[in-house]
């Protein structure tokens, strides 16, 4: 019902040892110019109580990424507005790319990964956002993941 990117689509191992580059499981910063946070999408289970949720990377600017650092450990932070981003995970269980689709960043309680919501456009990620899978759908997505042709999602 989880599946999780660990770096963003752009990362490269090489930036590991690099001075200017960061990546933690919550956090990623690229030669000190692009910078990213981890979410969840969230989809709602038709007929279930349950929810599917993508771990995914999304960039965010550089204000954006300070101020929600600067809040990180900070309680109440969850009336912080939304943060606009790019989502920055392919997902390759879709038939579109699902790179640079448009988000909302929303800070949630200390603890608790963004919640990550999809521009409501006819992407079919953010069409499942809006009116949910079946769980069919959830196994076609696990047998992808954990089965996948070229690799990626763990």
């Amino acid at each position: 019902m989880h599946y999780t990117a660990e770096a963003p689509a752009v990362w490269d191992p090489a930036y590991a040892e690099a001075d200017d580059c960061l990546l933690s499981s919550d956090q990623c910063v690229i030669k000190a110019q692009h910078y990213f946070v981890k979410g969840l999408i969230e989809i709602p289970v038709i007929g279930s109580d349950e929810t599917f949720s993508w771990a995914v990377w999304v960039s965010l600017s550089r204000e954006n990424f300070s101020r929600a650092t600067d809040l990180w450990e900070t309680p109440g932070r969850e009336s912080e507005p939304a943060y606009f981003g790019w989502l920055t995970t392919e997902l390759p269980v879709y038939p579109a790319t699902t790179l640079n689709l448009k988000t909302n960043v929303h800070t949630r309680p200390l603890g608790e990964r963004p919640f990550v919501e999809l521009e409501p456009t006819d992407h079919p990620l953010a069409v499942e956002q809006r009116t949910g899978i079946t769980p069919d759908r959830v196994r076609e997505i696990a047998a992808a993941v954990l089965h996948p042709a070229g690799g990626g999602l763990r």
